[in-house]
């Protein structure tokens, strides 16, 4: 035991410096090695004093990255950002030799095959949440988004809206008059005590009308202009309000704001690129579950027979805008409600006898047709 000792220290002359890092300090170390049942590491200026500064075990010893020329070594158990660089290529080979679990850390065939492995799980993960986490939080968390921040969201979802369907409301204000008495009509037999709802007219060819987080409901001239009378208007009014009832707009804010939605509600910065996915996504080219646009037609037959009028009306208006094979493009009402026979046929079957008084009086009536004005928008 005592040659090999001897030949081992034989091997490994002084004068052969290495570069030491002890990853505590910045220091740049000048050490030198010797190579005994340990690799011992020495300051070069402390050699003949025989002072160590620290003994790494073989075992220990793992190839860290490293330019040409040079090997870097770490250990195990020495701190994290510890480096030892050699130069000298003899030194070099015969600390390699010694360290026979070297290169144990780098990535193997099996190795790489768990990366893999991994990186498909975590694609499957990222799939199920698109499909079905996302959907199931915006279930969950529509009806628990605090009115203030709705009304946030309103609020910079109606500049968009107005940037694309017109910078301004229509102002005649016997026009307006008309149509607020008519939307106030349609929410308290809803039920709805949201004191802060508004309702304007966009002056736009585009035959629609929609609701937004907060209370917004807009209807387009496009539609106004081919509604014949106030019921055809209220009973897709009262529609746009069942949406909001069911916070329709907003679960479909969360779905496709996805994630990035849920971490900007988290810490309350809700009303900018949200605000824009919700308006070019959620109102230009909406379109409601099966389920939504089932449960928005109750509401609105609820709200039509509550007033004592019939929701068939509305349907009527609806077919005649799409005609029976349905029409094409957002142009029509059909790109954000989707009417179907299915769905005409239900109206047609609600329909009743008339025991309310009208929504509107003839002249109300006119003035709201007139809310736009006389122009060619």
């Amino acid at each position: 035991m005592s040659e090999v000792t001897a030949e081992a220290g034989a091997e490994t002359q002084p004068g052969k410096p290495a570069i030491f890092f002890d990853g505590v300090s910045s220091r740049r170390r000048q050490v030198t090695l010797t190579l005994g049942d340990a690799l011992e590491i020495a300051e070069l200026s402390d050699v003949q004093a025989g002072s160590t500064v620290t003994r790494w075990a073989y075992a220990e010893i793992r190839r860290a990255d490293s330019p040409a020329g040079i090997l870097r070594l770490t250990s195990t158990s020495a701190p994290p950002l510890a480096r030892l660089e050699i130069r000298d290529i003899a030194l070099a080979l015969e600390i390699v030799v010694r360290c026979l679990r070297l290169d144990e850390h780098l990535t193997t065939r099996r190795g790489v095959a768990k990366i893999v492995g991994w990186s498909v799980a975590a694609a499957v993960s990222i799939v199920c949440v698109v499909m079905f986490g996302v959907p199931l939080a915006a279930d969950r968390l529509a009806p628990l988004v605090p009115k203030p921040i709705e009304r946030r969201i309103g609020d910079a979802s109606e500049v968009q809206v107005k940037t694309i369907f017109g910078r301004e409301s229509c102002s005649d204000p016997a026009g307006q008059a008309a149509f607020s008495k008519l939307v106030n009509r349609l929410r308290d037999a809803a039920g709805l005590d949201d004191d802060s709802m508004t309702a304007g007219v966009l002056p736009t060819s585009v035959p629609n009308a929609f609701a937004l987080p907060g209370g917004k409901v807009f209807v387009l001239k496009g539609l106004l202009d081919k509604a014949e009378n106030p019921d055809e208007l209220a009973g897709i009014i009262a529609h746009e309000l069942g949406h909001l009832k069911h916070h329709d707009n907003m679960r479909g804010l969360i779905y496709n704001g996805g994630t990035s939605f849920l971490i900007g509600l988290l810490f309350g910065d809700v009303t900018g690129s949200s605000a824009v996915i919700f308006a070019s996504r959620s109102v230009v080219e909406a379109s409601y579950s099966r389920e939504a646009e089932t449960g928005a037609d109750t509401f609105a037959i609820d709200i039509m027979h509550a007033l004592g009028r019939s929701p068939k009306p509305s349907a009527e208006l609806m077919f005649r805008i799409t005609g029976k094979e349905g029409g094409s493009g957002f142009s029509t009402i059909l790109a954000s409600h989707p009417l179907t026979e299915d769905r005409l046929a239900r109206m047609t079957k609600e329909d009743r006898p008339a025991s309310g008084p009208p929504l509107l009086t003839d002249a109300e009536w006119q003035a709201l047709k007139g809310i736009c004005g006389s122009g060619k928008i």
